[in-house]
Parts: structure tokens; C-alpha cells; sequence
């Protein structure tokens, strides 16, 4: 593979595409007739660039090579992957899916984005229909995780594979339906929640605003990391779903919703909705709502991979394959780079004192996992422990910065391990923290002091003799 991706069209989803694929080390042709397009383009990876680093406690990969194209050929020659995020008219998509395969490669998978259309909607009329599936993204791309992955008979298991394997290599949760359906799954759910609100607005029982709070103070919380089935298992107590079922169950029957009606959107209703949601939030721009939401999404979605939970479980697994190789020392030894995220900072706008000392106990972890007292190693009762820190503030650090760790193993021999971190801007080099850390092998069953296993204390002391001396 190439690793190149072609995006044809970029409004908000397929910039988002862009975007996604672009910090993951992907190469990113773009073609989209609106002279608009490279900026609106780059707007959406500034946000992107602001928030995705921030999930992860290691670097992404170096990023992608970007390239606006002319022509939709110029753009899906040798291309890996192809998404199409057009407008949803099938007519045109059908015509876009005729040129794209004039010429690209008859590997390459093309996705769509549509979020109505089926599968075997889009392969008529193409002359390889089995190379078309449909991908179909959540808004914002770059950070929402799930992916509706809906395939046909006509498209080769081979490929599909390939696409799904492709996604996850993206950080993404590809969810491949049983049976091609129209709108697919996530989008029929949330129509009927947006049916109801906007008979709820229409009739005066409640506001744009109101609607939101109802979500999200109270059943968003449960569904962001339970979904719907599983929330209401737990309603039904211990005897769980069947007697959810039992007890709530023909309130179904009742009068209370009008899903299978749908309210004109008369012009006077138009004007309602609008005019509560200027009220609700337009005192800030679409960019600014952005920002807000892409803060609040990474806070949350970090929050659920310390819990290992639901899409932080998937943040958790990418992440793994973006550690980079610690069976080598380079020079100078850099332990830690990573973006510093939005939780992290408090009420002054910078990094919270605390989260500096656990920025060296991650670098102490990475000399750890280096010298072999990795998981494996703590897991047979032996570890270290850090017995005395001091750390010296230099400059404040912010939210979306990018820094590394260089350390120095002052001292790998019997019980003792002494290091010595500091802390720089990665784009600068600045000097932004620094600190001595002393770590003393213990056993964890007895929780007292002991000696290292004869490979480890080897180990520390080789390193040691490499980074000790500054």
C-alpha cells in the first residue's frame, strides 16, 4: 500500500476524512470544484490538529502529505482508499463513482459517505459495482470513532477486509451491518429522537434549549458509554431486561409519541427553530462551537480510556500501535512526546502542577518498560517505586502543545535508579520543566526493598553507562 487517500468532495465530512487520515500518516489528495474548498479544508484540520493528538498519550504519526487537485483523476490515480463525501443525490454520485473508476486503481477501495443511500444503490450503473461500499462517518471524523460499514454480495470478502482493517488502523470502530437498509442504523435512530423534537417544539411543550438539556444532563450521559439496550438492562434492576420489558413495555402501546407522524416544516415552524436555537447559543461562531464541542468530546472520550470503556477502550487499542520501538536507545534518550491535552489544564489556562509530575512518571515508566520491568515483570511481584521527585517549573505549558521528555539514567545499580528529565516544547526545544527522580526496586508482596532480577540490574546499568552523562 501507498497509504494515500483520495477525498472527493470536502464539505465538513469530508474534510473531516481529510483530517483523519492525514494525522495518521496518510498521504491526502483533495479534489471539490469550490474554489472555497483549501480553506474551508484547512479550517477543519486546525480543529483537528488542536484535538485528535490530545486523546492519545503518545504521538501520532508524522503527518501525511496534503495535496489539492485540479481534476478528480489527478486526484484517485494509484489511490488506496477513496471517499466520496458529495452531496446526497444519486444521480450525481452515480456519475462521480463513473469517473473515479475511469481512473483508479481497480483495487482501490471506494467508500461512500452517504448517510441515506445503500450500497446496491451505488453500484448501478458502475462498471466494477463490487469496489464500492459505503463508509458512513460521524460529524466531527477526526474524533468520532464509529463508522457504518455496508457492503453487498458483489463486493469481494478480500476487499472488505481490506476496509475494515483500513478503518481500524485509522482509530476507528468500523460496525458492519447485517443487511444493507436505507439511512443504515445510527441515522434511523436519530431521526426518530429529532421526529419527536420537532413535534415537541412545534406544539410549545419545549425549546430548542430544553430538548438539549433533557440529553445531555441526563440520558446522552448513559448512552456516551452504555448505548440504549444496555442502559435499559440495568432500569430493569436485578431481574434485568425481561422485566424492563415486563414493566415498561406496554407503555409502548400508550399515546405518548408521534414517531410515525411527521410535522411540516412550514415556514412559521422554520422560524420557531431557528430563531430558539440563535437564542441558545448564537452568541458564538460555528468555529468557536466547534472548538467547545472537540474540547468537551476529548475530555470525555479520555475520561472513558482510563476506564478502558466503550470508544476509550478503542482509543486505547490504536494507541498501542502508535508507541514507538523501545528495543533501541536513541540519543539523546527521548521518553516522552505527546500532545498535552484539554483535561489537563485548570482554572489559569496552563498545565495543572500535578500532571507534570505524572509526565515523569511516564517517562520513568518508558525507562522501566526499557530495562524489561515492564508488565510482565510487575505482574510476577516486582516493581519499582518512586521514593523522592523534584521537579523545577521553567515555563507554563498549554493545552495542545506538543512536548517531549529527555532523560538521562543517572544511576541503574543494586535497589537504585536515578533519573533525570527534562522537559521541552517539541517544536522549539524550549526548556519548559525539570526534575530528579529517584526509584527504588521493591517486591510487592512484602512492599519493601529488594534486588532487581539479575537481567534488569544488567539492563539498567547498560543504560546507565549510555545516557548517564550529560
Amino acid at each position: 500500500m501507498t497509504r494515500t487517500a483520495a477525498i472527493i468532495g470536502t464539505g465538513v465530512i469530508g474534510a473531516g476524512w481529510a483530517a483523519r487520515f492525514l494525522l495518521n500518516g496518510w498521504d491526502v489528495r483533495l479534489f471539490d470544484p469550490d474554489p472555497e474548498a483549501p480553506r474551508k479544508t484547512r479550517a477543519v484540520l486546525e480543529n483537528a490538529r488542536h484535538a485528535l493528538p490530545m486523546l492519545y498519550d503518545t504521538t501520532l504519526p508524522p503527518e501525511g502529505r496534503l495535496t489539492f487537485c485540479d481534476i478528480i483523476s489527478q486526484a484517485v490515480e494509484d489511490a488506496d482508499w477513496i471517499q466520496e463525501s458529495i452531496p446526497e443525490r444519486l444521480v450525481l454520485k452515480r456519475k462521480t463513482f463513473q469517473k473515479i473508476q475511469e481512473h483508479c486503481h481497480p483495487d482501490a477501495v471506494i467508500a461512500s459517505s452517504t448517510s441515506g443511500f445503500k450500497p446496491s444503490d451505488l453500484q448501478g450503473c458502475a462498471m466494477r459495482g463490487g469496489q464500492i461500499i459505503v463508509a458512513h462517518p460521524f460529524n466531527p471524523v477526526y474524533l468520532l470513532p464509529l463508522v457504518e460499514l455496508v457492503t453487498t454480495d458483489a463486493n469481494p470478502p478480500a476487499l472488505v477486509a481490506r476496509a475494515r482493517e483500513t478503518l481500524r488502523g485509522l482509530g476507528m470502530f468500523p460496525l458492519r451491518l447485517r443487511a444493507e437498509i436505507d439511512a443504515h442504523v445510527a441515522d434511523r435512530l436519530m431521526e426518530a429522537v429529532w421526529r419527536e423534537a420537532l413535534w415537541l417544539v412545534r406544539d410549545d411543550i419545549a425549546t430548542t434549549e430544553e430538548i438539549d438539556n433533557a440529553i445531555r444532563y441526563g440520558f446522552g450521559l448513559r448512552w456516551a458509554q452504555m448505548g440504549l439496550f444496555e442502559t435499559f438492562r440495568i432500569a430493569g434492576g436485578e431481574a434485568g431486561m425481561r422485566h424492563f420489558l415486563a414493566q415498561f413495555g406496554p407503555c409502548l402501546q400508550w399515546p405518548w409519541t408521534r414517531l410515525t407522524d411527521v410535522p411540516e416544516l412550514t415556514p412559521e415552524l422554520i422560524d420557531k427553530i431557528a430563531t430558539q436555537s440563535d437564542a441558545q447559543s448564537g452568541a458564538l461562531t460555528i468555529r468557536e462551537l466547534e472548538r467547545q464541542r472537540d474540547d468537551n468530546l476529548v475530555a470525555m472520550l479520555r475520561a472513558l480510556k482510563t476506564r478502558d470503556a466503550a470508544a476509550g477502550a478503542l482509543i486505547k487499542t490504536h494507541e498501542a500501535r502508535l508507541w514507538p520501538d523501545r528495543t533501541t536507545t536513541p540519543s539523546p534518550l527521548i521518553t516522552v512526546r505527546r500532545t498535552v491535552p484539554i483535561d489537563w489544564t485548570d482554572y489559569n489556562g496552563h498545565m495543572n502542577e500535578s500532571r507534570y509530575g505524572q509526565v515523569f512518571s511516564d517517562a520513568a515508566d518508558d525507562v522501566m518498560i526499557r530495562i524489561g520491568a515492564d508488565a510482565d515483570y510487575i505482574a510476577q511481584g516486582l516493581s519499582y517505586f518512586t521514593v523522592d521527585i523534584h521537579i523545577q517549573f521553567r515555563a507554563e505549558t498549554h493545552a495542545g502543545q506538543m512536548i517531549r521528555v529527555e532523560t538521562r539514567v543517572v544511576e541503574g545499580a543494586g535497589k537504585k535508579l536515578r533519573l533525570a528529565h527534562r522537559m521541552l516544547d517539541d517544536e522549539s526545544g524550549a526548556l519548559l520543566a525539570e526534575a530528579e527522580q529517584l526509584l527504588i526496586h521493591v517486591s510487592l508482596k512484602t512492599r519493601r526493598a529488594c534486588e532487581p532480577e539479575p537481567e534488569i540490574a544488567a539492563r539498567a546499568a547498560a543504560l546507565a553507562a549510555q545516557t548517564g552523562e550529560e
